[in-house]
């Protein structure tokens, strides 16, 4: 286990923050460890009749449109469940009967604390006057059978972490 020895915030931004750390290892030696601090998310997979709703944006930091099931940031104090909700239906236009937590991961552990939770939703049913979607955003919402997703995946089409999860685990819950 490192310890740490000093803290210096170099970013205090919107969403993330940014510190450099001054750790001691576990053989003695001093090292330094640039942290990303972000407040985590909720991801939501959504399966209706064998077919996957995913959502395609584009992304910035990446300089492509990217395929992801629906997802967002979770906002100070906020119930998971609750946040799950409001981004399906803010995404999609979808709401669920049901939301069911299914697992929590760190996608980047190497540099960054925030963790993903992934919800499955059931029973979907179109929203008749669904939340409108955060006025920087710019989403197409869509299904997509679930195997083609799975070939997505593989052919290096879906390369977001927490939707190649996300079909994995339905790959192996929904089989035909």
């Amino acid at each position: 286990m490192e310890k740490q020895l000093s803290s210096q915030l170099i970013y205090d931004g919107h969403v993330i923050k940014v510190t450099k750390d001054e750790v001691l290892c576990e053989n003695g030696a001093k090292s330094y460890r640039e942290c990303v601090k972000a407040p985590g998310g909720v991801a939501i997979l959504a399966v209706k009749d064998h077919a996957l709703l995913l959502v395609k944006q584009y992304r910035y930091v990446v300089s492509e449109e990217t395929i992801e099931i629906p997802a967002g940031k979770i906002e100070p104090n906020e119930d998971l469940a609750i946040c799950a909700r409001r981004e399906l239906e803010e995404e999609t236009g979808y709401k669920a009967e049901e939301m069911i937590k299914r697992f929590t991961f760190y996608p980047t552990p190497g540099f960054c604390g925030e963790i993903l939770h992934i919800y499955e939703a059931k029973n979907l049913v179109k929203a008749e006057h669904p939340k409108a979607m955060d006025e920087d955003e710019c989403i197409n919402s869509y299904f997509l059978d679930l195997d083609e997703a799975y070939k997505q995946v593989l052919d290096g089409t879906i390369r977001d972490s927490k939707t190649i999860i996300a079909i994995q685990y339905a790959i192996n819950t929904y089989k035909k």
